[in-house]
Formats: structure tokens, C-alpha cells, sequence
């Protein structure tokens, strides 16, 4: 793409300096605007205020608009700037500090990373990791904390599970908890996995804290060079927008400082953490708080109904298939979980409840349609997190209650090799139902829920529409009727994204007073090959009309 007659690093800059009341015109692109009363064009103009002022043919374009800037697009392809619904910023931005253990095979290769790892560390500093998964190990069962202990006998470890929901700590680590974790006892919301009465290594849910608690926490500095690098993540995998689930009024201070300085290059719908501080100072804001800057907002509550399938901690009406007797945890016990929606239904405040098991999900309906009552059918826009597995006859009222399923397409191709295991063939017809929400009414928004998987959208857009892997496999895709077409994926991630975040006037499509927020890409996402969808990459970003991102 160029600015007439080429798009150079000095033009990028001179672009973000026009003068007042300029309007700029992108021409020569293929536009698929997401408006369903004009879903293509080949022009947009916006002016320095950073919302479009029309959308229509290069041709039109140019003669209402003859004084404009151009920017040429050469025939790329341009949609509305993708939203990832479900991501955390935080998490991401951390990465680079942490040791990498995604795809890991086998304990043996986690270890080898781990000593690569620890090289660069000072002795006796605290060796984090993320993202193994015994699923891809031989015989797919827990790790122990003797697998971590002969090679790391003096340095604290503690691994994240790639879902977040599982820790894998060593016997130096155990020793800095905040209280013994051998014993018949369990905290709650979480399990202990153990070997007799001794803990084995394993935390789940809400016992992870027991040890995470005694890691030293970041400071300002750190969080914000986090935010710094995840934002840079984002905006390079064509990332516009980002739901981000659960940040703490520590951590949004920051995020306040940093859009005051101009810093946030992307827009930002924050969470409160759970009925902690940062949903009171919400309350206290109305139920709702906005930068001038359009980059940073909060008006919405995150909260954890269960666990993850993955550590068997999703909750369950029935038995695990591979683990009979066990039927999950309520991460957050009713009555709590249900006082908390309560102070967010008097504070006017979105409810965002992660869900996973068919147990989680019907004790979440059942509980807003208990605080919501009569109002039910106002515009409030509730939330559920995942909604993985639903039981049937519960997916329609999502609909009656007016809920949003928040939910990750990535998560159904990273699932699909062992969840039969773990759940059996028949509640796996509620499972990852994309299109029994979408039949039932329910407005789905997409996301990623990164850094469990990759930020990258358009692998999410790939598995919505192919429910394939990288390979190809299933032929045909599993559970194929649960495929959506390509505009619903590419919905998913713009204005059911959008609306999620009352945002549906602002961004998701392209149309006259909309923000100029968009993306141009390498490749036609409705017209490639499915596979190729997912190799797609963005040659630039746009936020207000101004390149946050652009391919070297």
C-alpha cells in the first residue's frame, strides 16, 4: 500500500501530522465493510478526527473529496479493524519474561527449555514458565513437582498451565507458600493434587494462589513495559480492539497513565477483576469510565464460575468420562459468585462470567436470570465467557435472558484430540456450538482468549470455519455442522465484538461516522483458500485513521 505516489516511512509520519480538518482517502482497495446495506467498496474517507465521513468507489470518492490526500491500497484487501473479545493484555506482554512451554511434547524438552531458561537468571530468582499441556505428553497425566526437583533442587519454579488454570511447581516453590499444602484439607475453589496426604506438584484453580502469592509482583515499570509489548503484539496481528478479562485497579491505574500519554495505540475494553477493588472504584464511577481519547474504557465485571477442562476443573453435571467421580469445581462459590452479581446489577454494570463445564454454564444462567428478573429483557448485554460445553436445552436461553457467548474458535481445534475423552461423545453436541447459538438467536462475539492461544485472529477465523488444525485434519472438520460461513467468522471478530462492548456505533464497519479503524491485508479472506486463511497477515493497521502498524 502507498501514499500517492508511494507510501514511504516519511509519509506514514507526515499522516499523522495533517493539518486541521484534513481528509484523507484510501483508494484502489477492496473493502469488505461488514454494513450489510453496502458490504463492499473500494474507498473510504475519513477526516482528522479519525471517523469516516463516507464509504463508497474510488470514483465517487475522488470527486467529492478532489483536495484529499490518497493512499493508494493497490488492490488489497481492507476489513473493519478485528477485535479479539476475550484476551489478556497483561498475560500476553509477559511472555517474552517467562519461559515459553507451548507445544511442548514431552517433560524432557519442558526441562531443556527450563535450563535455557534459568541460565539467564540470577540465583535463586523465581523460574516462571507457561503453557505445558500434558495432553501432548505420552500417557497425558500430571507432571510432579520430583519431575521439576532434580534438576532445579535450590530455584522456586512455577509453570502455568496453557490454560491458566493449573500450576506445576517444584518442592522449593511448595516451601514458600502462604500455608502447608500436604494434608486432607482443599482451599476453596481450587484443588491440591496429592500423593497420599503430600502434595504432588499440581495446583488447580483456586489453589494456585497459595504459592503465586509469594512471587515478588511487577512493578509499575514492568506493567507497563508488559502493556507496551502486548500492544505491539496486537496491533501487528491486525488487532484493533481487545476485550481484556479481569485487570486489577493496580494494573488499569497504569493503563490510565499510559493513555493520558498517548501510549495505547489500540482500543481497550477493560474487566474488573472479580468483586475486588477495581469493580468498587467502578461504582463508584457510575458503573462505567471512559478516557477522552476512545483508546481505554471499563464498564464490565469479569468473574469465574468454574475451571478448565483441560485440568478437569470445569464443572460438570455429570462425571468426567476419565476421571469418574469428578465433576469439576465451582472456582467461586454460588452464593459468593452470586452476591457479586448482585452489587454489578446495582452498580449497572456488565456481567462477564467465565463458564466452561455444562454445570458452570447452567449455574450461571440460573443466577442472572434470578438477579435480573423482570429485567431480563432490558439492554444490559451480560456476558458468558467460553460457554464451551452447554447443555441443549439450555442454549435457547441465552437468547431469552439476552446473553453474549463470548467464545474462542481456537479453542474447539486445540480441544478436539482428547475432549471426547474427557467428556464422551454425547454432551460433545453441546459443545464449541457455534451454530446453535447462532440458530437460537444468541449473539456470538469471537476471540482468543490469548495468551492461551495465539493472538493471531485469523487462525481463530480459520478454525470458525474449517474446524480443522494446521493439517487439514479432520477432513471435512469436526463436528462440521458447528462450522460457520465466512462473513459470520469475520462478524465474529468486528461488530459481534462490537456490540459486546456497546460499542456497535463506533467500530466494526466500515460506514459514514463510524471511527476509521481497519485493517488492510496481504490476501482476500473470502475468496482464499480455506487453509490460506490462516496465513493471511495484515500490511497495515489502522486506529482513527492513523498507522499503528505497518509491514517492513
Amino acid at each position: 500500500m502507498r501514499l500517492i505516489p508511494r507510501l514511504t516511512g516519511v509519509a506514514l509520519l507526515a499522516m499523522t501530522m495533517l493539518p486541521l480538518h484534513a481528509t484523507t482517502l484510501l483508494v484502489h482497495a477492496h473493502i469488505h465493510t461488514m454494513d450489510p446495506d453496502r458490504p463492499e467498496a473500494t474507498a473510504l474517507a475519513w477526516g482528522d478526527d479519525g471517523k469516516l465521513l463516507a464509504v463508497g468507489t474510488d470514483a465517487e470518492l475522488k470527486q467529492r473529496y478532489a483536495d484529499a490526500r490518497q493512499v493508494d491500497a493497490n488492490g488489497a484487501t481492507v476489513v473493519p479493524g478485528l477485535i479479539d473479545a476475550h484476551g489478556h493484555m497483561l498475560g500476553l506482554g509477559m511472555l517474552s519474561s517467562q519461559v515459553d512451554l507451548a507445544g511442548s511434547p514431552s517433560k524432557d524438552d519442558i526441562i531443556n527449555r527450563l535450563k535455557a531458561g534459568a541460565e539467564k537468571l540470577p540465583k535463586g530468582a523465581w523460574l516462571i514458565g507457561h503453557g505445558w499441556d500434558q495432553n501432548r505428553w505420552t500417557g497425558k497425566q500430571f507432571p510432579t513437582a520430583a519431575d521439576l526437583d532434580r534438576a532445579f533442587p535450590d530455584r522456586p519454579v512455577y509453570l502455568e498451565r496453557i490454560d491458566g488454570h493449573a500450576s506445576w511447581v517444584n518442592k522449593v516453590a511448595m516451601k514458600r507458600a502462604t500455608k502447608s499444602l500436604d494434608g486432607d484439607w482443599q482451599p476453596d475453589g481450587g484443588r491440591i493434587m496429592r500423593v497420599g496426604k503430600k502434595a504432588s506438584g499440581v495446583l488447580i484453580d483456586g489453589a494456585q494462589a497459595l504459592v503465586r502469592d509469594a512471587i515478588p509482583p511487577l512493578t509499575p515499570e514492568q506493567t507497563r513495559d508488559a502493556y507496551k509489548k502486548a500492544f505491539a503484539e496486537a496491533v501487528a496481528n491486525g488487532l484493533t480492539g481487545v476485550h481484556d478479562p479481569g485487570v486489577s485497579l493496580n494494573d488499569f491505574k497504569v493503563l490510565q497513565q499510559m493513555a493520558s500519554a498517548g501510549e495505547i495505540p489500540l482500543r481497550l475494553y477493560e474487566m474488573a477483576d472479580g468483586n475486588h477493588a477495581a469493580l468498587e472504584w467502578l461504582c463508584q464511577q457510575g458503573g462505567e469510565w471512559q478516557d477522552p481519547s476512545g483508546r481505554l474504557r471499563m464498564r464490565t465485571v469479569k468473574l469465574y464460575m468454574d475451571g478448565a477442562l483441560g485440568s478437569r476443573g470445569a464443572a460438570l453435571l455429570d462425571d468426567y468420562n476419565d476421571d469418574h467421580g469428578n465433576r469439576g469445581i465451582f472456582v467461586t462459590q454460588p452464593d459468593e459468585y452470586k452476591a457479586a452479581v448482585e452489587k454489578a446489577y446495582r452498580c449497572k454494570v456488565q456481567v462477564a462470567t467465565h463458564a466452561i463445564g455444562d454445570r458452570g454454564n447452567r449455574m450461571v444462567l440460573d443466577t442472572y436470570q434470578s438477579v435480573l428478573g423482570k429485567t431480563a429483557d432490558s439492554d444490559h448485554r451480560w456476558r458468558v465467557e467460553h460457554a464451551q460445553i452447554v447443555a441443549l436445552d439450555d442454549i435457547p436461553r441465552f437468547a431469552q435472558l439476552r446473553l453474549i457467548a463470548s467464545m474462542q474458535p481456537t479453542h474447539a481445534t486445540s480441544d478436539m484430540p482428547w475432549v471426547e475423552q474427557r467428556l464422551g461423545y454425547q454432551r460433545l453436541q453441546g459443545a464449541y456450538a457455534w451454530q446453535r447459538f447462532i440458530h437460537a438467536g444468541v449473539p456470538l462475539a469471537f476471540g482468543s482468549d490469548f495468551p492461551v492461544e495465539h493472538v493471531n485472529p485469523m487462525l481463530g477465523i480459520y478454525a470458525a470455519v474449517t474446524r480443522q488444525d494446521l493439517a487439514g485434519q479432520p477432513l471435512g472438520g469436526w463436528f462440521p455442522d458447528q462450522r460457520v460461513n465466512r462473513v459470520q467468522a469475520l462478524a465474529g471478530f468486528t461488530r459481534g465484538a462490537a456490540y459486546a462492548s456497546f460499542m456497535e456505533n463506533e467500530v466494526g464497519v466500515l460506514k459514514a461516522g463510524y471511527r476509521a479503524d481497519f485493517v488492510v491485508l496481504d490476501a482476500d479472506i473470502m475468496t482464499v483458500a480455506p487453509r490460506r486463511i490462516a496465513d493471511i497477515k495484515p500490511i497495515s493497521t489502522w486506529v482513527d485513521g492513523k498507522v499503528v502498524y505497518q509491514k517492513q
